[in-house]
Order: structure tokens, then sequence, then C-alpha cells
């Protein structure tokens, strides 16, 4: 899957001339965390809830409303947004978008083509792909069973429920420490006491089954 199929296209953005508290407004109004900076076409920065946080005036303050506001006014974007930007190209796969917000501590990143800014993508997006991708939400059932670390283990398993007339739809592998693995699989039927008797017949063990009507 690639960060084109899931990025939020069309972003709402703001100028760098702009004030926080028009960031403020943006975000409250459209309910976003984050806006990507815009001057002349060229994304310059991004500014997020938290950078508005930091520079906004806490509650023990000594300023009255009124000086609190006319500070908010003054403050441009440009003043407080983050310069040094991490980007990525729509045709880079999700998994790469991951590891970029996941190393740098990031919760998004505007994605450019050339140098046009063409969409944005966040952890809300990763989080539903990571969703869909195990068809978590999807009706039948999710069933792991502990595999040998082998070749040919997955086909075996393929058979299996084949053999049942059964579709699998979503396949995960999560690799332990040693010979073994748990395979997560999503089927199309909640009717899996006969497939239990077989996978355990032939040596795979059950560690869990979900089934969602």
């Amino acid at each position: 899957m690639f960060v084109k199929n899931r990025m939020a296209t069309n972003p709402y953005t703001i100028s760098s001339h702009d004030t926080i508290t028009d960031a403020y407004e943006m975000m409250s109004q459209h309910k976003i965390k984050r806006l990507p900076v815009v001057d002349n076409g060229k994304l310059v920065g991004i500014i997020t809830s938290r950078e508005l946080q930091q520079v906004t005036p806490s509650k023990a303050t000594s300023l009255s409303i009124y000086e609190i506001n006319y500070l908010l006014s003054k403050t441009t974007v440009g003043s407080v947004m983050t310069k040094e930007l991490i980007t990525v190209s729509p045709d880079a796969l999700l998994e790469e978008a991951a590891v970029l917000m996941r190393d740098n501590g990031i919760g998004a990143l505007p994605v450019l083509e050339g140098d046009k800014l063409v969409g944005i993508i966040t952890e809300t997006e990763v989080f539903d792909s990571f969703i869909d991708l195990l068809g978590f939400r999807d009706p039948g059932s999710r069933i792991t069973v502990e595999a040998q670390d082998i070749p040919g283990a997955l086909s075996d398993l393929a058979s299996i429920f084949g053999s049942f007339g059964v579709n699998v739809s979503h396949v995960a592998v999560y690799k332990g420490s040693g010979i073994t693995c748990d395979v997560v699989l999503r089927i199309n039927s909640t009717n899996t006491a006969e497939i239990e008797k077989a996978l355990t017949a032939h040596g795979f063990r059950i560690v869990h089954i979900l089934k969602n009507e």
C-alpha cells in the first residue's frame, strides 16, 4: 500500500505571515492538529497544536485577556513553525512513512510531489491502514495459530483452510525469538470447530480465536 492511497489530499494550509490566532481558529474549525505552512505555493514549514500551546501564556500569567489576545494577534506562524521538515513522496510505501514518523517522533508527514504539496499523512491514517490490513472489523473469524518458522508452513495452513472451502482474506505473521511464529488469519466464516480440529491434527497450536458476526 502506498502513501497516496491513504493520505489526505488538498490539506488545509496557512501562510507564514498569518497569525497564530488564525492558526488556532483554522485548527478548531476543521478539527485538525497541524497545518502545513505554504508561501507562494511552496511548503516552508508546519505548525502543530503543540507548538501553539507552547507560545500561549499559561493560566498563571499576570497578563490580562486583552494583553494575551494582543500578543497572539501579533505573533506570526512563521516565528513558531517547524522549518526543518521531514516529508514523504506519494509513491512511498506506507511502511516507509510509518518508520519515518516513528524514528523521528512525529505524528504527520507532508506529502510532496516534486516541490508541490499534494497531501498529508498522519498517524491516524497509518493506524487505520493497520486495522484494515488485518481485516479486524470484517465479519468472520480471526484465528491465531503457532507454526514452525520453516519453508512451507504457510502453504500447509492455506491447504487446511482451503479444504473447508473458506476464504483467507488477511494474513499476518509475528515472529518470535525461537523457531516458531504466530500466524494470524482472517477467514470469512464463524464456523471454526472442524477447522480447529484439523489444525490441531496437523500439529498447529491454536493461540486465539476472535469471531465477528
